[in-house]
């Protein structure tokens, strides 16, 4: 995890924004107003940067909090829950299965209600924002149950790249895993996060979905983290994150 003394420096507003103090615009106006001290001296100019955590910044005589202990979980989320912090339906959340956890932490991208497996949940918003942009193509390994036994044939065209609705999707890993009683298990990486994506790449080669579990994601593996399980995540992966999407 990151350090509390790390001698990054951050924009002021973006600061004061961060810390719910204030927007970033109206930041800007109390900081070329002269409220705004850092150190003990007033900081005036907009864009000035100060480390949060270390520099002494106040607001108008009132200390900015420290920054929050950034967290980093790996969760096991199971079939039938959202992958959201609230859901007007009523369905299961997957803030109820980590309860426990008093910070307040955010998914990493999505799993579906249908699907299973390795959800990231942090309050660390630059890092989850890298994770999820296309450019970083950070990849995302799944292990698919469909009906029907898949070709060889169809395996080529999930490779190349299959066209969807919403355009054609990127090169994928596949290889199959097993086939038997009329279903194949397919370990399918791919390096976008479209809504649906592999339900909807399987489809596309005549394989309807029974089964979804993403067991990858970036550097990091399922393992035999039980369903409804979470563990924090390890200094080490959490650093081999970081420099995947050019924060180390």
């Amino acid at each position: 995890m990151e350090k509390k003394n790390d001698t990054k420096k951050e924009r002021l507003n973006k600061i004061l924004a961060i810390s719910g103090i204030t927007s970033r615009r109206r930041a800007d106006e109390l900081i070329s107003s002269g409220l705004v001290t850092v150190n003990g001296l007033v900081e005036k100019r907009v864009g000035s940067k100060a480390v949060w955590g270390v520099d002494s910044i106040n607001v108008d005589g009132h200390p900015v909090p420290d920054p929050p202990k950034k967290i980093y979980l790996l969760l096991n989320k199971p079939f039938g829950y959202v992958s959201t912090l609230h859901d007007p339906e009523g369905r299961p959340i997957i803030r109820d299965l980590v309860k426990d956890v008093k910070e307040r932490i955010y998914p990493v991208g999505r799993l579906d209600f249908d699907s299973s497996g390795l959800l990231i949940l942090t309050n660390d918003g630059e890092l989850a924002f890298r994770l999820m942009h296309p450019k970083f193509h950070i990849p995302r390994t799944y292990k698919v149950i469909v009906e029907g036994v898949i070709s060889d044939k169809s395996v080529e065209r999930l490779k190349k790249g299959v066209s969807l609705d919403d355009g054609p999707t990127n090169p994928a890993r596949v290889r199959i895993i097993e086939t038997q009683q009329g279903r194949s298990v397919v370990r399918i990486t791919i390096f976008e996060g479209r809504s649906r994506e592999i339900r909807r790449m399987c489809e596309a080669v005549g394989h309807k979905t029974l089964k979804l579990t993403r067991i990858g994601y970036g550097n990091l593996d399922l393992g035999d983290l039980k369903v409804g399980k979470y563990r924090h995540l390890k200094n080490v992966e959490v650093k081999a994150l970081r420099k995947s999407v050019g924060l180390d």
